[in-house]
């Protein structure tokens, strides 16, 4: 497996990283354009060192509607001082910032999904190029990464947090162990065979060795001040049970309910362009063959409407957003409780 990406990033920044103390800067990405010759796109950054210790690595805003991550980052950045940490934390609120900026899952610059494009290309296209600084620079200094995510505008979820399982038992205990810390609700386990496999953050921080944390916060295009609190709090605990802020003030986690997504028919399609009247709730609890909703058509009273089963039983993780839904449109993920991993 390649372990990294070929190639010199031509992504800069004038921050010193082995600099004690706590500095703001950007990443500048160069970008060329009409307007802009010279110009670079400003991706946020933030430094706070305080002697030897871990490097921790907090990025939000991989998908530029996804907010809760976002505002946790930006008010831990403001917040902490080099007298709280021990070692150093590498803070990215707005990593795809093009994307942040438009409201954008996908990036405006080139409609470049990040979390798709890992581990990159130093000379390919804007998303391109910080998928590669990510993983060509970032991730080489890290020894734990958490990536902030929600359900953006087309879906809503409930709040969890995740992990690949991992290639040795001993790595995939250590990373249950800081789910666990984290205390999420829903602790979701994948065997990284869903979403964006290989090409994800989580899976090339994972292939450097890197023990990665990810979760789903909220969505829909709004603001859960719940999935916040759940993501301060999940982050300033594991910091602190891996001694980065040796004196932070948490709560205990709560317990967290084991879960995963049990194969493709976890997952409900929309079959036509329709209107979609939901019959479930997130975090209901249902069974194979139940019906989850209708998709009225679009053209009209004339065609009936269709009816969403359920092709398997469990927990109602994550449902679609907006009313109106095309063909393909994911409409629900189930999750079913797991035993040992």
């Amino acid at each position: 497996m390649k372990m990294s990406p070929a190639g010199e990033t031509r992504i800069w920044t004038t921050l010193d990283f082995d600099r004690d103390g706590k500095q703001h800067d950007w990443l500048r990405l160069p970008f060329s354009t009409d307007q802009s010759a010279y110009g670079v796109i400003p991706i946020p950054i933030t430094c706070i060192r305080n002697g030897e210790g871990p490097t921790a690595l907090l990025f939000a805003g991989n998908h530029g509607d996804e907010y809760e991550g976002q505002v946790v980052l930006s008010k831990l950045a403001r917040q902490l001082e080099p007298r709280d940490v021990r070692g150093r934390i590498l803070i990215l609120p707005a990593l795809n910032y093009p994307a942040v900026v438009a409201g954008r899952r996908l990036s405006p610059l080139d409609e470049g999904n990040l979390n798709r494009l890992f581990p990159g290309e130093a000379n390919g296209t804007p998303t391109q190029m910080i998928a590669h600084f990510v993983s060509s620079v970032l991730l080489t200094m890290a020894d734990i990464v958490i990536d902030l995510h929600s359900g953006g505008r087309s879906l809503s979820y409930l709040p969890c947090c995740l992990i690949r399982v991992a290639n040795s038992g001993a790595e995939t205990a250590r990373l249950m162990e800081l789910m666990q810390v984290f205390g999420a609700p829903i602790g979701s386990i994948s065997d990284g065979t869903g979403g964006g496999g290989a090409t994800t953050l989580s899976a090339v921080a994972q292939a450097l060795g890197v023990p990665t944390l990810t979760t789903e916060l909220g969505g829909g295009g709004t603001f859960s001040t719940t999935g916040e609190a759940i993501a301060r709090q999940g982050i300033c605990r594991v910091l602190n049970h891996i001694g980065v802020l040796p004196n932070a003030e948490i709560n205990p986690p709560t317990p967290v309910r084991l879960m995963r997504v049990d194969g493709r028919g976890a997952f409900a399609y929309a079959p036509i362009h329709g209107i979609f009247e939901p019959a479930v709730e997130l975090g209901d609890t249902v069974e194979a063959g139940q019906s989850g909703g209708f998709l009225f058509p679009v053209e009209g009273p004339p065609k009936p409407p269709e009816e969403i089963r359920f092709a398997q039983s469990g927990l109602v993780a994550c449902r679609r957003a907006p009313a109106l839904a095309a063909p393909g449109d994911c409409l629900f993920k189930l999750v079913t409780d797991v035993g040992a991993i």
